[in-house]
């Protein structure tokens, strides 16, 4: 039998004394108690009462004769740890009083409430009106409207001014220490708990090279006979059989998107496949695809598709991928490559299998018992159902009903669908869904989980809302995160600098990379996440977004985009012109120093859009000026295709025939750069100053 235990304001309204002095005197004899409402079990209250020199209660819990008649609360009552959910929403109950019993006007009321609770709320408990309540908070210095959450540390004290001792109940320590934490989804589950789960696929490669062919034909073909007149809907991740095995595929447009969701912290794949067309061998795409595999740590099974094509040369493609590090099986490596035609399905289930035996050794788990966290795919408003999300549950199980939250975003599941359109109930480890329910659009990469009620959900969001508020308040420059970087070096025993190296040839580009692989120092060393030729562009950026890293150019330069996601990213773009340069900024980086003696200042771009002739002046570049403005007396650079092709002078600015000090954007204007003639139309055309730092 349970015996039922007595709180802390019961045995002070016992005692004749404040609920505060008997919650001192308690935790000065050491019994671990936090609130008001904390239970007390028989020894504890026996001790309290001796220390107020009173007789404890007898065993059967009956008072002492020279004890006031008290009701007995046992654990069935409304009063325990849990507040009756059909009390106030979760927020509050009054305290039961002994039937037949009325409180006379000079015994104390007392009422106890969890934190959160809204003016109204707590109005309806004490039948007072809002306004006065909002009145009296007014005077104690807080301003809460009539549907706000009264402060935790104002409701006692406004009790007292209200004739009431309200009490504030012990909240749930797992649910505040979540709202405190601003959604840092760490979880840690019981090894005894963890069952085998299907994997998680995304596909990438190369444009054209088969990768929506792939998909189309995976899932098609696994739709059984009974089921070929069923209408699916691209919810932007379905599930597949194989044998015995299921097998989760994430349909997204490419590397981009995957990356964009590791951006948001979300690490949802579990094996990465990249498609290369027998054809067509590797591409600068499939290079990205593999490099942010790579990045993201997931093993990566080489699809090699168009197989069934004369052109086809298969083994030209294992020898290609040995050039960016994949060595596959054949060829005395690990990296599994499967030979199909997504067109026809040969090979296809080759590659099915070839999945589920990767999966096995992974030993993919998880928690199916636990509340549900995952990951949101997509997005979008739905005429009819309202804001609706594609869900890949990660961990436990996704139930109709459940109260959910995903960043400044929650809800309840309302409904869900499958890939096939059918409603279902529940969703388990690695099963994607569409959930209907939300308050709003979540944004796609954010990760969800299931909280215990509506309320906890909204506190959260809310949370994440004001956290989001205070970023657009302060967003850190590519400055700012590179000094949290060098910081980081400095402090950590193993530190890693990652980069994304862009060249303008292939020489220029193995000379760093071999060299940049000799660069370490003790307990540090530099990982290239990504390298090739070419101009930096907005992939490169949020490969370095998403690894935590930063890119070096030689003799390359990003584009409009690519400037402004590094910019909106805090990215740092560093360009050089010489690879020794290059080199020992980067060993400077890995032993946590940076401190140059100059830095580069951008002013504007001009893009070239005709080349004319022009008495005494040359070769002159026709331009329009596209970003902030072209300055006479700065350095320029005249790139095409992303690489630098000259570094020098303006040796003339003019609009129409008048010589000018500067161009803004938005205007035309005719550029000569000195002692330079291979101008192109298509060009562009930087400014840009250089500006010496002093050493202290």
């Amino acid at each position: 039998m349970t015996v039922a235990k007595v709180r802390v304001y019961e045995l002070a309204r016992d005692l004749g004394q404040e609920s505060k002095d008997v919650l001192a005197r308690a935790q000065e004899l050491g019994i671990e108690v936090k609130t008001a409402s904390s239970g007390l079990d028989e020894d504890a209250v026996a001790l309290v009462r001796l220390s107020y020199d009173e007789v404890p209660m007898t065993d059967d819990r009956s008072p002492t004769t020279d004890a006031p008649d008290e009701p007995v609360v046992d654990d069935t009552s409304p009063m325990t740890d849990a507040p009756d959910e059909s009390v106030a929403d979760d927020e509050a109950a009054p305290v039961e009083l002994e039937e037949d019993s009325e409180p006379d006007d000079d015994e104390e009321k007392v009422l106890l409430v969890e934190p959160g609770i809204t003016v109204h709320d707590l109005a309806r408990l004490v039948q007072i009106r809002t306004a006065d309540i909002v009145k009296t908070l007014m005077f104690m210095g807080e301003m809460v409207p009539g549907g706000g959450e009264i402060p935790v540390h104002a409701i006692e004290p406004l009790g007292r001014e209200l004739g009431w001792e309200i009490l504030v109940a012990e909240s749930d320590e797992e649910d505040e220490s979540r709202i405190r934490e601003r959604h840092l989804i760490e979880y840690e589950d019981d090894p005894g708990s963890l069952v085998p789960r299907p994997p998680i696929v995304t596909v990438m490669g190369h444009v054209d090279h088969g990768k929506t062919q792939l998909l189309d034909t995976i899932r098609h073909a696994n739709v059984i006979e009974g089921e070929a007149g069923r209408i699916t809907q691209h919810i932007g991740a379905y599930q597949v059989t194989a044998g015995e095995s299921t097998i989760t595929f994430i349909d997204t447009p490419g590397h981009e998107a995957f990356t964009a969701l590791r951006a948001r912290g979300a690490d949802v794949t579990d094996i990465a496949i990249i498609v290369v067309a027998a054809d067509d061998s590797v591409m600068p795409q499939t290079v990205e695809a593999i490099s942010h595999a790579k990045a993201a740590g997931v093993p990566i099974i080489i699809a090699i598709n168009k197989i069934d094509l004369d052109a086809a040369d298969p083994h030209a493609v294992r020898a290609a991928l040995t050039q960016h590090e994949i060595v596959v099986e054949e060829l005395g490596g690990d990296t599994p490559a499967i030979e199909l035609s997504a067109l026809t399905g040969d090979g296809v289930d080759d590659l099915l299998e070839m999945i589920s035996i990767v999966s096995e050794v992974e030993e993919l788990t998880a928690n199916p018992k636990a509340p549900a966290v995952g990951t949101v795919i997509e997005a979008q408003i739905e005429v009819g159902r309202g804001p609706i999300a594609t869900v890949m549950v990660q961990r436990g199980t996704l139930k109709k009903g459940d109260a959910i939250v995903a960043g400044p975003v929650s809800g309840r599941v309302r409904a869900m669908f499958n890939d096939l359109g059918e409603e279902i109930k529940v969703a388990g480890p690695s099963t994607p869904v569409v959930v209907m329910g939300w308050d709003e659009i979540p944004t796609a990469g954010d990760m969800f989980e299931v909280v215990k009620n509506e309320r906890t959900a909204r506190k959260m969001a809310q949370a994440k809302v004001d956290d989001n508020r205070a970023l657009e308040l302060f967003v850190p420059s590519a400055t700012d995160r590179l000094g949290m970087l060098i910081e980081q070096i400095r402090t950590q025993e193993h530190s890693e600098l990652r980069i994304v190296v862009k060249a303008d040839t292939h020489g220029s580009l193995e000379a760093i990379k071999e060299t940049v692989g000799k660069i370490s120092r003790d307990d540090g060393y530099v990982t290239i996440v990504h390298s090739a030729v070419g101009g930096i562009n907005t992939n490169d950026v949020s490969l370095a977004e998403a690894s935590g890293g930063i890119i070096y150019g030689f003799n390359v330069r990003p584009d409009a985009p690519a400037r402004e996601a590094a910019k909106k990213a805090g990215i740092d773009i560093r360009t050089f012109s010489i690879i020794y340069e290059l080199l020992d900024d980067v060993e400077s980086l890995l032993v946590g120093e940076l401190s140059p003696d100059e830095v580069e200042n951008f002013l504007g771009v001009a893009e070239v859009r005709q080349v004319f002739r022009a008495p005494r002046l040359g070769l002159v570049a026709g331009s329009y000026v596209t970003e902030g403005s072209i300055n006479r007396n700065a350095r320029a650079r005249l790139v095409r295709d992303g690489v630098v092709v000259y570094d020098g002078k303006i040796a003339s600015l003019r609009r129409f025939k008048d010589d000018v000090p500067s161009v803004a954007a938005g205007y035309e204007c005719g550029i000569g750069l000195a002692n330079f003639r291979d101008i192109k139309e298509g060009d562009t055309i930087e400014s840009y100053e250089v500006k010496e730092i002093a050493r202290t």
